[in-house]
């Protein structure tokens, strides 16, 4: 920072020129394309999609509104726009709303450059501060967003139609930066009025007194498509403002999904025990969603969220995990026993329409059992599954559940060859010595032999019994 340009003098000297702010940020973004680097970090599944329409609204210098349900990663993307600004920009010290020293707008600024010309302090700042962010409500006022009469300042002396009064807003003070805002259609339509004055006509009207404030912002905001279409909810003038409309969406594939929880989930990982989760339960759970997504029984306007996958996932996993300490298991693999634990960080998170009331568990119960179908059929080949149920012809049954150690049920996968050739045909589980990974896979072929009507199931709690039909 020392070897900076110190005051405007110096900043002059240094060669140092004025852009705006969405010049700025076009000028990063083509650097970026150029050199093959990610638009944005940490964001799956928009490369074909929503990305290129990113880079393009960048490159046209256009404000941007992204359309999309919860958990579609529209406030990350917004966030992560900060890298596309310059590190570092110089302001005139002291400036409440960033004044660029070549073209201050404040009061402040200008009286600041007309009483020191060239010897005008200049401070740096960085990007993170030039990013302001508003999730709209109903009680957003114009002085959240504007400004407001500061009545300390009055009470110094000063007149109430000096400048100088004014106690600035969140848009002004991301002055040269960008503004986001988040859910705008719950903005109030007289406050959509007064940001567009700031945004479009460049003046501010506070309590009578106007002022103008040719202000230097990149506007991007997010909205649910069902708000932003329906009329009334936002003003046309402000509505058309928007050079860009980007619609978001959920993972096309449950790989994608799975990418995203594997990047995202946070997983309990206890001294002395390993946690290891097969593909096929991680494939459940990503599944599970896209079921959700699909279902007439989800309310598909308030959406189903990927922090579903993830919080599904992180339960699964803490169900694993609490049944290896209860055992004194050294590894927790997650089980179908497991899923029944899903009840709880799926109900949170998902709007289920039913007439009935009390069905919403019944709901959720019928997706995961068509997720542990739809997940074995795609992994099992059916060729195998005669050699499996015939094991069971016999007489034989097989105990399951929360209660059952890994071992004991890898002990009981002896008495059943055929049903073993399958499990062992997993995806992973080829060689694998693992008790609780082998338990993991006999679970998931005997419940899914069940869900596809070959063996017959009886339940009681936690535990489960499987017998020939």
């Amino acid at each position: 920072m020392t070897s900076r340009p110190a005051t405007l003098g110096q900043l002059r000297e240094s060669g140092w020129e004025s852009v705006p702010v969405k010049e700025e940020v076009r000028r990063n973004v083509v650097r970026r394309i150029a050199s093959g680097a990610p638009l944005v970090e940490g964001v799956l599944g928009y490369d074909e999609t929503v990305l290129p329409q990113l880079e393009n609204a960048l490159l046209a210098g256009h404000d941007v509104i992204f359309l999309g349900e919860r958990g579609q990663a529209k406030t990350r993307i917004i966030r992560s726009l900060i890298g596309l600004l310059d590190e570092w920009i110089p302001i005139i010290a002291g400036s409440e709303i960033l004044d660029d020293p070549y073209h201050p707008l404040s009061r402040y600024a200008r009286d600041l450059v007309e009483h020191k010309g060239d010897e005008t302090p200049i401070s740096w700042v960085n990007r993170e501060d030039r990013f302001g962010e508003k999730l709209a409500t109903p009680d957003t006022s114009i002085a959240d967003l504007i400004g407001e009469v500061d009545p300390i300042k009055v009470a110094e002396g000063r007149y109430l139609s000096d400048e100088l009064t004014l106690h600035y807003g969140l848009v002004p003070r991301t002055n040269r930066g960008i503004f986001a805002i988040n859910e705008l259609p719950d903005l109030a339509e007289r406050i959509q009025v007064g940001l567009l004055n700031v945004l479009e006509e460049r003046d501010v009207q506070v309590r009578g007194y106007k002022i103008r404030l040719p202000l230097d912002v990149m506007l991007v905001a997010s909205a649910n498509p069902e708000d932003y279409t329906n009329r009334g909810r936002i003003i046309t003038p402000l509505k058309d403002r928007f050079g860009a409309q980007i619609r978001t969406h959920y993972p096309l594939d449950t790989e994608t999904e799975i990418a995203v929880v594997d990047q995202e989930a946070s997983v309990i990982r206890p001294d002395g025990v390993r946690v290891e989760v097969p593909a096929f339960m991680a494939e459940i759970v990503a599944t599970l969603s896209h079921l959700a997504r699909q279902s007439p029984h989800i309310n598909q306007r308030s959406g189903v969220s990927v922090r579903l996958s993830v919080a599904n996932y992180e339960t699964m996993v803490a169900s694993a995990v609490r049944r290896a300490l209860k055992l004194g298991e050294t590894e927790a693999v997650p089980r179908i026993v497991d899923l029944d634990a899903l009840a709880a960080s799926t109900s949170g998170k998902v709007e289920v329409e039913t007439i009935d009331e009390g069905r919403d568990g019944h709901v959720v119960e019928r997706l995961l059992q068509q997720a542990v179908v739809t997940v074995f059929k795609a992994t099992v080949p059916g060729d195998k599954l005669r050699a499996a149920t015939a094991d069971f012809d016999t007489g034989e049954v097989l105990h399951a559940g929360d209660d059952v150690p890994a071992g004991r049920l890898v002990e009981t996968l002896e008495r059943f060859p055929g049903l073993r050739e399958v499990v062992t045909g997993l995806p992973g589980l080829a060689g694998s010595e693992s008790p609780g990974a082998l338990a993991s896979g006999t679970e998931f072929v005997v419940e899914g032999l069940h869900l596809s009507k070959r063996l017959n199931k009886d339940a009681a709690g936690t535990r489960a019994t499987y017998r020939a039909r």
